[in-house]
């Protein structure tokens, strides 16, 4: 069954926090869905399906949320896979409305974890309780961040790749946050800075890292049928792919991501090329997710996601644009990313998008990432079209 053009994002909207001391998780959450419905001309009677989830909710965070925003939906996913959740939310959402689970659904997530003082990807477990994986790992690490370094470790010494390569996606992404009003951090930086900064988990440095913000946003997906009478352009659901990866016993290619399964899935569900995606959102959790997905996702092949970012490739003006709100390296990361890809993919294919917009924008791609590379880790592989 194909999805391609029957669903669309009609609604986006990103909560401008990035430090809300004074504000609760739902409340974030709640000024979200609100801003998103304004931007689609809906209102909160319109909504008949719900999906979320996030840090600081508990397994039944949803329920609770359903009672705050005095939601009775037809369809709800809490769907938790990390910070590729919500693009996964967002195709599970395209799907219960073609199956007429729903007829107006809406993708929410909040964050406090800069105002809470979450140390996210330091350490301590990262699993269920009593997941009979995190025995072995628990006790010796690693951390989030030492299980990406690992997996950079790995491909420079594979392939040669180095910090410099690097460094160049948290010098691009920064570009796009200073034209981002928005962004967290909006100070140019060079190759030079990123190498200067503390070494972190060698070999990455404390900017090839992503921030920690508080933060929020919200979607609205309906029929193509109905998108096309609401207030803005309706950026149409092309295809989508998700999977996860785990050390597979001991006998898996840790460069080898969830990317590769579900980016070609998604190609194949969208019926396009890489040639014909215009800009790509991608996870942007340390500056070696971002090569590694490129590379698993097949823009480039297996060991030259060095040289692919290199040469201002990536700018919002270069040949491949990517992040082009700034990412979680520079515009915000509240634990959990996923949504702000497919926001700002959205904004992108309706030209929203001022002095960082890219020309001429008609497809897009965006990828989330959840967990970690080195260790366990979901991906989820979204494509949209403006056309």
């Amino acid at each position: 069954m194909s999805l391609s053009r029957k669903t669309a994002v009609a609604g986006v909207f990103e909560h401008p926090t990035r430090f809300a001391p004074d504000k609760s998780l739902f409340q974030i959450m709640a000024e979200s869905v609100r801003g998103a419905l304004d931007d689609a001309g809906l209102t909160i009677k319109d909504v008949n399906g719900l999906c979320t989830t996030g840090i600081g909710m508990s397994g039944m965070g949803i329920v609770g949320l359903c009672d705050y925003l005095n939601l009775t939906p037809n369809f709800v996913d809490s769907t938790s896979i990390g910070g590729s959740s919500f693009v996964a939310h967002t195709a599970h959402a395209a799907a219960a409305i073609h199956a007429g689970l729903c007829d107006v659904c809406v993708v929410v997530y909040g964050s406090t974890a800069a105002s809470s003082r979450f140390a996210i990807g330091t350490g301590g477990e990262r699993g269920g309780a009593g997941d009979p994986c995190d025995q072995y790992e628990i006790p010796f690490g690693p951390t989030t961040v030492g299980a990406y370094a690992m997996v950079a470790q790995r491909h420079m010494h594979d392939y040669g790749t180095t910090s410099e390569q690097l460094a160049e996606i948290a010098v691009t992404t920064r570009l796009h946050a200073s034209m981002n009003p928005a962004a967290k951090y909006r100070d140019p930086i060079t190759v030079e800075d990123v190498l200067a900064s503390r070494i972190i988990s060698s070999p990455l440095h404390l900017l090839d890292c992503c921030i920690i913000s508080d933060g929020g946003g919200a979607l609205v997906i309906t029929s193509a049928e109905r998108a096309r009478d609401l207030k803005k352009k309706p950026v149409y659901i092309l295809g989508a792919g998700e999977t996860v990866r785990h050390a597979a016993r001991g006998q898996r290619d840790f460069l080898e991501i969830a990317a590769a399964q579900s980016g070609r899935l998604a190609f194949e569900r969208a019926g396009v090329a890489h040639k014909d995606i215009d800009m790509a959102m991608i996870y942007d959790s340390f500056t070696i997710t971002v090569l590694a997905t490129l590379e698993n996702l097949g823009f480039c092949k297996r060991g030259e996601g060095g040289a692919f970012v290199s040469g201002g490739r990536l700018r919002f003006d270069g040949e491949f644009p990517i992040n082009t709100d700034g990412g979680g390296l520079s515009s915000n990361h509240p634990g959990m990313r996923g949504i702000f890809l497919v926001i700002e993919a959205t904004k992108q294919l309706r030209g929203e998008c001022g002095p960082r917009q890219v020309k001429d924008c008609k497809i897009a791609l965006a990828h989330g990432t959840g967990g970690a590379l080195g260790t366990r880790h979901s991906g989820a592989t979204l494509i949209l079209s403006n056309q």
